[in-house]
Order: structure tokens, then sequence, then C-alpha cells
């Protein structure tokens, strides 16, 4: 008798349910695209109800897929965009504004405010964290500051917070359970990752009560039930961690030196370091890479905020393309010697820069540039960045010969090569490229002893094709030459 794991894949354009069997294979698929609201200048929101709804669809979706019964999922995981912030009543469940988004920057003054106070060096030794927009602590702040009532009722304990997997959790436990996991509670600015904790400190520091707070628990462990009439079955919750964290987990990258990159609206590239909180030098971020067992892995994380955003951009933005899939033949056309620079920062510029007043822009045009050019341009960006957040590594001392990549993006041959050839280092795309629903599997499999080891896991891994640079090294330094004039024709000063 097969048995299955239900992966939840909350991300930020869709909602995705998956089915793993026990060797990793992907069985079944469900997704549900939602909204994205756009209400002012570098805002950038979700609706929670929306976020549920679609999650609770395609779950339905994937589950009535089960080739035998619902016996047979022996769990649920989670994995989500990070740092989405929801605030909700614990009364009602109803969340009291929209989820604020990682992608969003209204926070910036007030971040500067703590920049200029000091506090940086406080927020980052405890955190492994910058002060910056993109983590959740500045959001929920906003929320009590903005939603009229919302700070009294936080302060009589009325009010939860959570990332998305929380919210979730709340949702399908019917209330029952109020908990995260390490890896997202540490993209949260409150919680200190060397002690493991909620940190007094820090909550002073963002004006937020601790009562609004979940449980932290290990990437694996029992989170909750979820209610019987959602799904026909009471279906135990096993698995939770961050979205980047869990593509390093389905990558197998469970060895220090070990580095992923993953390209979905955003592109994420962590190095595990081990068992030591590494101090980057280099404006990259420590964060948690998973906890099991109450022992915490660490990782480095340099974050880009747009990548696929950048093609979703050219076909709903600008409409110079249909289809995603159009870009590859384009790149094709024009080829890697293309002199327009694409710089996408659409909400700001995360690593090395963390600019959040950076706008995008687009360079070098001519009159013989066309849709073609520009499109390639875009997906160059994405491995131009790759490059800025590889060269960072490197300062911060990591050795990186190899890198493995996942996401929706790596389905293009192109892409990928360019990405080899403008790092000059071997790519390695998987045979299952969900890894991140396949990392949050391996949490419940963990957790339900269908793997009595992260070794055990490594072995299941498996290559579908390796790519090798081929392009001369000094066509190399004149493109990445060129990003960079770019770059900094947009950072603000």
């Amino acid at each position: 008798m097969t048995q299955y794991i239900l992966s939840i894949d909350q991300g930020t354009t869709s909602s995705r349910a998956l089915l793993f069997d026990a060797k990793g294979e992907h069985a079944a698929t469900s997704q549900c695209e939602f909204q994205q609201y756009f209400p002012d200048d570098g805002w950038v929101e979700h609706d929670p109800e929306e976020i549920w709804s679609t999650t609770l669809s395609v779950c339905k979706e994937v589950i009535s897929q089960v080739p035998g019964s619902l016996k047979d999922i022996v769990g649920i995981g989670i994995t989500n965009q990070r740092e989405t912030t929801i605030v909700w009543d614990r009364s009602t469940g109803v969340p009291i504004y929209r989820a604020i988004v990682w992608q969003d920057r209204r926070t910036a003054k007030f971040c500067q405010e703590l920049k200029n106070k000091g506090a940086e060096e406080v927020i980052s030794d405890k955190t492994g964290l910058l002060v910056d927009p993109y983590f959740s602590g500045s959001k929920i702040r906003w929320i009590l500051e903005n939603v009229q009532g919302a700070r009294a009722k936080a302060e009589r304990g009325e009010l939860a917070f959570g990332t998305v997997d929380c919210f979730l959790l709340w949702r399908l436990t019917g209330g029952a359970s109020h908990a995260t996991d390490a890896t997202n509670a540490s993209r949260t600015s409150l919680f200190n990752i060397h002690t493991q904790e909620w940190d007094d400190e820090l909550l002073e520091l963002f004006e937020i009560p601790r009562s609004m707070l979940p449980e932290v628990k290990d990437c694996s462990a029992e989170f909750g039930v979820t209610e019987k009439q959602l799904f026909g079955e009471a279906l135990p919750v096993l698995g939770m961690i961050g979205d980047q964290q869990a593509a390093l987990v389905g990558q197998a990258c469970f060895t220090p030196g070990m580095v992923k990159s993953t390209y979905g609206t955003g592109c994420f590239m962590i190095v595990n370091t081990g068992d030591q909180p590494l101090v980057s030098k280099n404006r990259l971020l420590t964060t948690v890479a998973y906890r099991l067992n109450g022992k915490a892995c660490y990782a480095l994380e340099g974050s880009i905020f747009v990548a696929g955003a950048a093609v979703q951009w050219l076909r709903d933005g600008v409409k110079l393309i249909k289809h995603a899939s159009e870009t590859a033949d384009l790149a094709k056309q024009v080829g890697y010697n293309n002199t327009v620079y694409l710089v996408p920062a659409f909400t700001g510029l995360g690593a090395p820069y963390w600019d959040p007043d950076a706008r995008g822009a687009l360079f070098g045009l001519t009159r013989d540039t066309g849709i073609a050019e520009i499109v390639t341009a875009g997906l160059q960006s994405v491995c131009y960045q790759t490059r800025d957040l590889l060269v960072a590594m490197e300062k911060d001392g990591a050795s990186v010969n190899a890198l493995r990549i996942d996401g929706g993006m790596v389905v293009n041959d192109w892409v990928v090569q360019f990405l080899s050839d403008i790092l000059n280092v071997r790519v390695d795309r998987p045979r299952v490229v969900e890894t991140t629903a396949l990392g949050a599997a391996y949490m419940v499999g963990l957790q339900a002893g269908m793997y009595s080891s992260t070794e055990e896991i490594s072995e299941l891994w498996q290559l579908e094709r390796r790519f090798m640079p081929e392009i001369c090294q000094k066509d190399v330094e004149s493109l990445y030459s060129g990003w960079l004039n770019a770059v900094r024709r947009v950072i603000s000063d």
C-alpha cells in the first residue's frame, strides 16, 4: 500500500497542493493563482481569505486524486511565502487587514528611524537580519498603528499574528493551533536565532505585544490536526518550513557548503553553514536553515525581490509576451551578448544592495531595440542578480563550485545556461524541480517515520541535467560590468 504526503506550497502568486510518495516522487498537483493588490507606490498586498480559499480548493483537488483512501495520507506539510504578515482576531479568525506581502516597502521610513537611533546592530546581532521593510516586524507594527482599534485589541490579547504558514494552520485546525516553525520565526525580526526564542528587547523596539505571537516549533513536529469536515478525515500537520529553506531541504543540501538557488517570484540563494550562525560582512542574511530535534542548522541567504516576477511583468504589465514559454525562443534570437539591461527594482533592490527606494529601469535602448532584446534583458537580470549574491557569498568565505537550482524559471534551458556562464560554475538541475514542496514533504516524512535521517533523504536526490560554462570569461566580465553600471544608476542616494 502506497503512502502519500500532502504538501501545501502557498506562494506569492499562487497556492498549490502537491502529493508525494515515500520516494519523493511527485504524484499529483493542483494550482490556483490569486490576485495581487498594489494600493500605493511600493505597497503589495494579498487577501488572506483568498489565500485560504485557494489553498483549501487545491488541497481538495489533490486529495480527490489519491489512488487509495484518505488514510493513505500520512500527514500534511506546509511551506509558504515568508515574511508576509497577517493579523487576525482570535475570537473570529477574521484578518483585520489584508496580508502585507514580503515585497512591500511601506515601512521604509520606520526602518530608517530604527537605524537612525542605532538599533540595527542589536537587531542584526540577535536575528541575523538587516533592518529592512522586507521582514515581518515592521509590517505588524504598521497594522497596529494604522488599523483603527488594533493596538488596543492587541494589548488586550485579542489579536494573533502569523506568517502565512501560521495563518493556514490556524484555519486548518479551526483555531486550535497557533504555531509556526523556527525558519519562519527567524524572518520576523523578533526571534533570537541564538536562543531560539521570541526576544523581549526586539518586541519592545518594534512595539509588538508578545501575546500576538505563535508558539515556535521544529520544522518536523506535531503542529495540530485538521478539522474533519474540511477533507472528510482529520489529517495531522507534521511539517512546516519557509519556502526557501524548504527548497534547501528538497535539494538535499544538508552538508555545510552546499548551495541552492530558487527562481520563483523572487530569487533566493542559500548556502548551508552548519551548526554555527555565520555573520555576513557583505549584507547577506544569517538565517535558520532548518531545526530538527531541537537543534538548529544555519545558513547564509541572499534575497532578490524580482526574478520570475520580471517575466510576469513582461507578460502582464507591458504585454510584450503572452506566455512565459515564449521567452526562451526570443532569447535565442538575441543571444547572450545583449547590451540592453533591465534592472527590475520594482519594489526596491534586495541583497546585497538593500535599497528600498531604488526603482526599475531599462538601459541601452537603441532604434533597433525590440521586444526580443527587452525580454532577453529580463531573463538576464535574474542571472546578473544571482552573480551579485555569489560575489557576496565568496567575499564572506564561501567556496562555490556548483549550484543546485529549482523553481519555475529553471525549466528554461536558455536561462540556466546563461546562469552557468555568468557565474562561471557548474549548475545542476534536479529531476524533481518541485523542491520547495518536496522539502515540506520531507519534514513530514521525518516526523511520520517514513525517513530515518537526512542522510536517507539525500540519497533520493537525482540529477536531471548538468550545465557547464561555455562563453569566454572576457565576454562574461564585460556583460557583468554593464549590469553593475546599470544598477549604480538606479540606486538612491
